[in-house]
């Protein structure tokens, strides 16, 4: 499959790229025809069995009363889908995109991602790597002038194991940074070389979860690109993948492109200091998109092997324990070999919830723009699928 590479690169030179995409509130002048990068990922062209109608027909009766029994009364917001083989069985879109305006969710309607955003980013840095554009082992010192952690290395900005102090943490600082006005990456890299905050601990030696890792990976990509972060995530994945309704929000952008996002009652989060960084976050997209996006990082023509071995494996066994990271990827690993691949998010009032079951070639994908911890349950539809540990009546454990 490896060898098919380049005809399909050329292939999608000649032949993608003509239109320009949507915003939320229409046609976006940005980009009438977007340029093809020789390591964009490209669409997947595995062919998967089909589906019985029989099978179809059963699962998703499953998926309804699952749905029905947790989120019918309560869960007001969401957009969901659950596919097989590349086969929708189920979507659903509830609630409001923008309750002011009285426009409903719909298929075609961005969510803030929020960490699933993460995943993409890993995507295109893995991607950069590949293409001999980067190593996965580089020091951030031999990409940032003046970076003062000599031990930070790509490998420990993806897996979480750097040891950098979490920028929501030291830009609250008012004597760090000025909340009345918005941060952008740059100035968070900016902080980081000048202030000199000491390691939360020494790289490497354990993991902690921490945005700051992914603003890093964000600029890294301009770095290595010389595009902006929204330009380059365009013309690598969502542009290729005919994602057509995701987008990056950042400092450039006008608010109201931005889906609202609410908090339990309907009272809008208002934009803040934060709102403007990305590449932790900041990615908006549809259920519809992100299977695109899913069933191209599953296609064998994604990386090479030695290089997906690296990102579909835990990396911090220091302590006991069945959850894990790999490379922008979160993993379950329990003691009998069985292993479950996804990510969560959580940013304002959006919450997301990104599973992919590489092995049953499904998944589940669950997005809302009104504040609830309810999204994080659909992993329990992987036993669907699979043979996970979990169930599909237990709502108890809420956890992200």
């Amino acid at each position: 499959m490896q060898s098919i590479k380049p005809f399909l690169y050329s292939l999608l030179v000649l032949f993608l790229f003509s239109s320009c995409d949507k915003d939320r509130k229409g046609n976006s002048s940005e980009d009438e025809a977007v340029e093809m990068l020789p390591f964009s990922m490209i669409p997947s062209t595995k062919e998967y069995p089909k589906l019985s109608d029989n099978y179809i027909k059963e699962k998703k009766t499953q998926i309804e009363n699952f749905f029905t029994d947790n989120y019918a009364n309560d869960f007001e917001n969401i957009s969901f889908l659950v596919a097989q083989n590349g086969q929708i069985i189920y979507e659903k879109y509830n609630g409001y995109a923008d309750k002011e305006n009285n426009i409903l969710n719909s298929p075609e309607t961005p969510l803030h991602i929020a960490s699933v955003s993460k995943v993409l980013t890993a995507s295109a840095i893995l991607k950069l790597i590949e293409a001999g554009k980067l190593d996965l082992d580089q020091k951030l010192t031999t990409i940032f002038k003046e970076f003062p952690y000599p031990k930070v290395t790509i490998r420990t900005l993806l897996n979480h194991r750097s040891g950098l102090k979490k920028y929501n943490y030291f830009t609250d600082d008012d004597k760090v940074w000025d909340k009345s006005k918005n941060i952008t990456n740059q100035d968070i890299l900016n902080l980081l070389i000048t202030k000199k905050f000491p390691l939360d601990h020494p790289t490497d030696t354990h993991f902690v979860y921490n945005n700051t890792n992914y603003v890093l990976l964000a600029l890294i990509i301009e770095k290595a690109t010389g595009l902006k972060f929204a330009k380059a995530m365009k013309q690598i994945i969502f542009s290729p993948l005919g994602m057509k309704n995701t987008f990056v929000f950042d400092e450039t952008s006008k608010i109201s492109k931005a889906t609202p996002s609410y908090k339990w009652n309907y009272d809008i989060y208002p934009f803040d200091y934060l709102d403007n960084v990305y590449g932790d976050k900041n990615i908006y997209s549809t259920p519809r998109d992100l299977l695109k996006f899913d069933l191209a990082r599953n296609d064998p023509n994604f990386l090479n092997k030695s290089l997906l071995d690296q990102v579909y494996r835990g990396y911090s066994y220091e302590s006991k324990g069945i959850k894990n990271y790999g490379l922008g990827i979160r993993l379950r690993e329990w003691d009998n070999g069985i292993k479950i691949f996804y990510h969560n998010g959580w940013w304002h009032g959006n919450t997301s919830s990104y599973i992919t079951l590489r092995k049953e070639n499904a998944v589940i994908i669950a997005l809302s723009n009104k504040f609830t911890r309810k999204t994080y349950q659909v992993k329990r539809l992987s036993v669907l699928f699979g043979d996970y540990p979990f169930t599909l009546k237990d709502t108890t454990s809420n956890e992200e």
